[in-house]
């Protein structure tokens, strides 16, 4: 098939919906796909494809949104027309595309990677929430399907009027994400002796990520147990800030590959308390990276976490609960349960992902609905295995 993907993120950008598309992007090519990337300029891959210009967004340096091209994308796509389109980000540049793609009657999905009416409350414009949510349901509900990474999304989507909605789970690398990365020399570099305990945070130092739940999460722990150490990954808009109030702990930065696999494997508990994510693939590589994950009961957490089992989920935005969750995680003995987060993890691996992905595309280019197979249903509860 001829794929084209239009996006406003790739990697190397730190995020999970760069991570994301890069993997079925690659997924995709090795299954003998053609696929070239509509995508910002400013982005440093290098896939095949349109590179467009772009604007940033004021106080977020790290976003960049695609200018609307739908006249280029409709040449662009009379003279090499793909037999599918993949819009991943629901910027101008992403509307833009599922307009071109109506005109030319070429099938195009749409991904809900991200919840960016909840974002507006976090960023003070309460008002805009209903303004971008009715923009999201227009859009979306404008393409031939709409991608969403977890169940419980879908049913909240489906409550406020999103149409055509489809689940396209997600994977993790566990050869790059493994106990095996842990390094004692990290963990000394953090100033912090062998069996000590390691609290981590991985993902944008943002607003939206709820962090001053991690915080005190980490200060809670660190009354009780004085050598344990709070560390987190990642940049973002508020990281002076975190650095100023909470200079205890440790700020590393953005991490990328193999040095990232190595943070997470030379921690011991993952702590995720973020209220606004679609899937959150960080729980994922936490899990395989044998770590104890604390998240709330939805998105990754509610598919793939058995509370007590491989991890521990909290009721949705409930923070006592939450911090209390981290201080019992960080007070027990973890061992076995961090075996089965890595266990449970394995079971989710891209290869899976990527044929579903791949199979529903073909049934959209061929007119058909997006259809699944029945072997792509393993998801646990949280009273049961994985099948």
């Amino acid at each position: 098939m001829k794929i084209t993907f239009v996006t406003d993120t790739y990697s190397p950008q730190a995020n999970g919906v760069a991570t994301t598309l890069e993997r079925l992007v690659k997924g995709l090519q090795e299954r003998g796909n053609e696929v070239d990337i509509i995508r910002p300029a400013i982005l440093a891959c290098e896939e095949a494809g349109l590179r467009v210009p772009s604007f940033g967004l004021p106080g977020y340096k790290e976003v960049r949104f695609g200018f609307p091209m739908k006249l280029v994308l409709q040449s662009r796509w009379s003279r090499n027309r793909p037999d599918v389109i993949y819009v991943a980000t629901e910027t101008p540049l992403g509307a833009s595309a599922i307009s071109a793609a109506r005109a030319l009657a070429i099938p195009a999905a749409s991904g809900f990677h991200t919840n960016f009416q909840q974002y507006m409350a976090h960023y003070q414009m309460p008002l805009l929430e209903k303004a971008t949510l009715k923009y999201l349901r227009h859009l979306h509900n404008r393409s031939t399907c709409t991608f969403v990474p977890s169940r419980d999304v879908i049913a909240d989507l489906d409550a406020r009027g999103f149409e055509n909605l489809e689940l396209l789970p997600k994977g993790v690398d566990t050869r790059l994400y493994s106990p095996k990365k842990r390094n004692l020399a990290l963990r000394q570099s953090w100033g912090v002796r062998e069996g000590s305990m390691v609290g981590l945070y991985v993902g944008r130092i943002a607003a939206e990520k709820n962090l001053p739940v991690v915080a005190r999460s980490f200060f809670e722990v660190k009354k009780r147990i004085p050598d344990f150490q709070g560390v987190f990954v990642g940049d973002g808009p508020l990281l002076k800030e975190m650095k100023k109030e909470h200079p205890e702990f440790i700020y590393a930065g953005v991490q990328r590959g193999d040095d990232l696999a190595e943070h997470y494997a030379s921690a011991d508990l993952f702590v995720f308390p973020s209220i606004t994510e679609t899937f959150g693939n960080v729980t994922l590589e936490g899990m395989a990276s044998g770590l104890a994950v604390v998240a709330y009961d939805y998105a990754a957490a509610r598919q793939h976490i058995i509370s007590g089992h491989n991890g521990f989920s909290v009721p949705f935005n409930d923070e006592e609960a939450f911090v209390a969750a981290v201080v019992d995680a960080a007070k027990s003995d973890l061992t076995d349960l961090r075996a089965e987060a890595r266990s449970s993890a394995r079971k989710v691996r891209w290869k899976k992902v990527v044929r579903r992905f791949e199979k529903q595309l073909k049934n959209m280019s061929m007119g058909d609905a997006p259809g699944f197979d029945s072997e792509f249903l393993e998801v646990p509860t949280a009273h049961s295995a994985y099948s």
